[in-house]
């Protein structure tokens, strides 16, 4: 059996404390890094959720965002794409006035456009899944073995391609820098520093494929 790649990095790496120094000491961000940033997914609504969470970071920090996904996850149906996708005025407006996200107008309709864009993409490519990792050489995980944060850039030419695809089909809070962040989330790069204890099990899951957990 496989074990779970969610496993308490705690209890798998007890003694190893280097970490991407991005992630600080704050406990729901070296949870986040530790148990889930660079995992490869390729579940699509799981993909959608961090879409969506991605956009909603724009000119907020991450551990903003963090701290309010479990509500995010009940505003908008766990991110069922397709009830997502199908939100209309009064949904939109019980939204605005939900105070356990960020009630920012524009990113939520964003959601809901986004998430019919989505719809397409499953329909042309199979999954949403096989759509993003096309972005990405020979569908594998980049490895760019970075030695430290300064080293990573905002963006790159597989985010900056990404983004203009999702634009052209009519995506929004989806440009190269958000896409940046979201695949490194996403695990279509490994960016953990190669000094970091993440880096090595990280670079051995490609193929894993990955479902959110939803008591996180």
């Amino acid at each position: 059996m496989r074990p779970s790649v969610y496993s308490s990095a705690s209890f798998l790496y007890p003694f190893v404390m280097a970490r991407c120094t991005w992630c600080g000491d704050d406990p729901i961000y070296v949870a986040y890094h530790d148990e889930e940033w660079g995992v490869p997914i390729h579940d699509d609504r799981h993909l959608f959720e961090l879409l969506i969470l991605e956009g909603a970071q724009a000119g907020l920090s991450w551990e903003t965002i963090l701290k309010r996904r479990a509500t995010y996850r009940v505003a908008f149906d766990v991110f069922e794409i397709v009830k997502v996708a199908g939100y209309g005025a009064e949904k939109i407006a019980e939204l605005l006035e939900d105070e356990g996200i960020i009630r920012n107008r524009l990113k939520v309709n964003a959601a809901v456009k986004n998430a019919n864009v989505v719809l397409g993409i499953q329909r042309e490519s199979g999954s949403f899944d096989a759509y993003l990792w096309s972005f990405v050489p020979d569908g594998r995980p980049m490895q760019p073995d970075r030695a430290s944060m300064g080293n990573v850039p905002a963006e790159t030419p597989e985010s900056e391609a990404l983004s203009k695809d999702l634009k052209k089909r009519g995506m929004t809070f989806v440009g190269p820098t958000i896409m940046q962040a979201f695949m490194q989330s996403a695990g279509l790069v490994n960016d953990h520093q190669i000094t970091c204890f993440r880096h090595e099990p990280i670079k051995r899951l490609f193929g894993v494929h990955v479902f959110q957990n939803p008591d996180r």
